[in-house]
């Protein structure tokens, strides 16, 4: 399998597996890639999601440009299909767009080499990002005459100052995780080794929360980042209320006054 997938108790591992093409993706890695995150939605005993690349080169090298290079079709034959027939008329990066999955469980980055390109684009539709300290981020798509086309910029501008997300897009130039966690692309740059329990204990700490709650977070975080602060609050109010009488809150309330760990079930 080109994407492996592991658990640990309520934790998904998923891990891009093609350390010879420096874990680019290519369209069987990206459709093997939705299929297990869809898993991960659709099972009730997985909480978290942990993405990372096997070896210590990369976490994604970005699209797989020797295996996208023709299209068997022409842009508009594609435009108006849904995401698996449109790739399989050349607009593969449809596929590389996950918020059509309806994920809201949380997806931690374990970022362990090399992240450039669509390998970044897909980092920054996670929702938690560390790196390990030899690792490199960069949008060189500019340098081989294109765009991020999976909203990179976009989400990059939301995700660090705009000044340094356009030094990176116009020149196409890598940084470092050193630089990555000065700018808030990273939360945490650590030793190489260090990596993986590190984003395995994040993400079982993750876990260990009232699992509504921390859907309704991370859908909150996407639905309210263009809103005014009336509108907000608003749609924050709903989710409370929608989350007020669960079984999870009361539990959580109880365990609290009686200073004992919490047993969340999900309800």
């Amino acid at each position: 399998m080109t994407i492996r997938f592991d658990t640990h108790g309520p934790v998904a591992v998923l891990t891009i597996d093609r350390p010879e093409a420096l874990n680019a993706l290519d369209v069987p890695a990206l459709r093997q890639l939705r299929a297990h995150l869809s898993a991960v939605r659709d099972r009730d005993d997985l909480r978290v999601a942990v993405l990372t690349g096997a070896g210590t080169r990369a976490f994604c090298a970005g699209a797989d440009l020797k295996g996208t290079r023709a299209s068997p079709a022409s842009y508009p034959e594609a435009l108006f299909r849904a995401p698996e027939p449109a790739a399989n008329l050349g607009l593969y990066i449809r596929l590389m767009d996950l918020t059509d999955l309806g994920l809201h469980k949380p997806l931690v980055a374990a970022i362990n080499g090399h992240c450039l390109g669509a390998g970044l684009e897909i980092a920054l539709q996670c929702d938690v990002r560390i790196a390990a300290e030899s690792a490199s981020f960069g949008l060189p798509e500019a340098a081989v005459g294109s765009i991020p086309a999976v909203s990179g910029l976009h989400r990059l501008l939301k995700a660090v100052p705009a000044a340094h997300a356009m030094q990176m897009v116009l020149t196409g130039e890598r940084i470092d995780a050193a630089q990555a966690m000065r700018i808030g692309l990273v939360t945490e740059a650590l030793a190489p080794a260090a990596l993986h329990d590190r984003a395995l204990a994040i993400a079982a700490r993750i876990a260990a929360n009232a699992p509504l709650a921390v859907q309704a977070v991370k859908k909150l975080s996407r639905q309210t980042s263009h809103l005014s602060e009336a509108d907000a609050q608003q749609l924050t109010e709903l989710y409370w209320g929608a989350l007020r009488d669960t079984a999870d809150r009361i539990e959580g309330r109880q365990a609290f006054a009686e200073k004992r760990q919490p047993r969340y079930t999900g309800r």
